[in-house]
C-alpha cells in the first residue's frame, strides 16, 4: 500500500530507533548546550553520557529548539518522496517552541499539506501519539482521521513526575532557597504533571517510596474503570528504580501493558537525575 500520510515527530519522544524504522518516523532533535558545546540529542549525545556530563559541570546545561530550515529541509524531502500530508507531532508548545516553528515550516513548503499536533506533554506519552499515528498511517488512513484518534488518546492520558533532587531544582532557578531547606529537611518528593500544557505541582510526597505509591494509586483509579491499558515508566539516570516499578505494575494490573523509556537529555536538563515518572493512556476498543 502507498503511503500517504508522513509522521514527523521531534526528539523529546525518545523513541527506540529501531521504532522510528519499523513504523517510517521522521525525527528533528532538540539540542542541549553544556557551555560552548552544543549537541543534539538522540543523534550526537547518548542519555548516559548526558548524565555523566551532568555530575561534573559546574552549570547546568542548556536547551534549545530545532532551527526553522531543518523542519523546511524534511517537509520538502517528505514530498519529492511522494508525501500528500505530514502530521507533525511535537512536545507542549507551553514548555518550547519547537511545534510552533514546524508550523511555520509547514506553510513554507507548497505542494504537501502539513498538520502540525501540539501532544501538550512530552517523552514517551509524546511517543504515544506518534506510534499510533504511524501505525495507523501504515495502514493507509489519512491525515483527519489520524488526528481524530489522537484526541481520542488525549482525553484518556495522564503522567506523573517525581523530582529526586531539589538542590537541582533550586540550581535551575525553580525552588528558592528557603524551599530548598525546607523541602530537603522534611525529604520532599515534588510530584509534576502537565496541565493544559504546563508542568505544574501536582502534589508535595515525603519520601521517594509515597511518591511511587502516590502515582500507582493515580494509575490504578483509572485501569481499575476498565479495558485495557499502555502505561510507561520513565527515568533519568535511574533504571533500576523504573525496573521495579513496572515489575509492580506488570503484578498488579492484567489490563496493563508496560515498558520503560527515560527522560533523555533535554527533559533531563529540567527534572535532572533519579527522577521517575509514570505515564498511560486507554487503547482502542
Amino acid at each position: 500500500m502507498n503511503k500517504t500520510v508522513a509522521i514527523v515527530t521531534d526528539s523529546t519522544a525518545y523513541l527506540p530507533k529501531e521504532v522510528c524504522h519499523k513504523l517510517d518516523i521522521y525525527m528533528v532533535p532538540l539540542n542541549v548546550v553544556f557551555g560552548d558545546e552544543s549537541y543534539q540529542e538522540e543523534v550526537d549525545i547518548s542519555q548516559d553520557d548526558f548524565y555523566v556530563k551532568m555530575k561534573i559541570v559546574e552549570k547546568l546545561p542548556t536547551t534549545s529548539q530545532p532551527a526553522i530550515g531543518q523542519f523546511v529541509e524534511l517537509f520538502t524531502k517528505l514530498k519529492e518522496d511522494g508525501y500528500k500530508e505530514v502530521i507533525t507531532i511535537h512536545l507542549s508548545s507551553k514548555i518550547s517552541g519547537t511545534y510552533q516553528s514546524a508550523v511555520s515550516a509547514g506553510e513554507m513548503v507548497d505542494g504537501i499539506d502539513v498538520y502540525g499536533f501540539d501532544s501538550e506533554i512530552s517523552c514517551s506519552p509524546q511517543g504515544y501519539f506518534v506510534k499510533e499515528a504511524a501505525a495507523m498511517a501504515q495502514t493507509g488512513a489519512h491525515a483527519k482521521e489520524i488526528l481524530s484518534r489522537l484526541d481520542e488518546i488525549k482525553l484518556s492520558q495522564k503522567a506523573y513526575f517525581m523530582v529526586d533532587d531539589l538542590n537541582h531544582l533550586h540550581r535551575g532557578g525553580r525552588l528558592n532557597g528557603a524551599q530548598l531547606i525546607v523541602g530537603t529537611f522534611l525529604k520532599i518528593k515534588p510530584i509534576l504533571h502537565f496541565e493544559k500544557g504546563s508542568i505544574v505541582p501536582f502534589e508535595k510526597v515525603r519520601t521517594e517510596k509515597k511518591a511511587l505509591a502516590r502515582m500507582l494509586s493515580l494509575l490504578e483509579a483509572d485501569v481499575q474503570q476498565g479495558g485495557q491499558f499502555i502505561a510507561t515508566v520513565i527515568h533519568g539516570n535511574q533504571l533500576s528504580g523504573a525496573q521495579q516499578l513496572a515489575a509492580t505494575i506488570r503484578e498488579r494490573f492484567d489490563n496493563v501493558e508496560v515498558d520503560i523509556s527515560y527522560f533523555g537529555p533535554v527533559i533531563g536538563t529540567h527534572l535532572g537525575a533519579g527522577s521517575l515518572g509514570l505515564g498511560w493512556y486507554k487503547k482502542s476498543n
